[in-house]
């Protein structure tokens, strides 16, 4: 079995959410997608929580690690090298 990876489990979690939407599944079924959507959206969010954490490491601020809270809006052209 692949390794599931974070744009997989995305593009899954977006194929289950048009299926759910279109209604044409029976609630059984609903059910497992609904409870398999839930899987992958805990996976996806744990991901991203790895992701930031390794941005906050990468911001480097006189030689020390600063780690800087992530809002989603962009730092501007700082130059991090210096």
């Amino acid at each position: 079995m692949a390794k599931k990876t974070f744009e997989a489990s995305l593009a899954r979690l977006e194929q289950i959410t048009e299926e759910l939407e279109d209604g044409e599944l029976s609630l059984e079924n609903s059910l497992k997608k609904f409870d398999e959507g839930i899987k992958l959206a805990g996976f996806c969010a744990e991901q991203l929580s790895e992701a930031r954490a390794k941005v906050e490491l990468l911001l480097e601020k006189d030689g020390k690690l600063e780690a800087l809270p992530f809002d989603g809006q962009e730092i501007g052209h700082q130059d991090l090298s210096e």
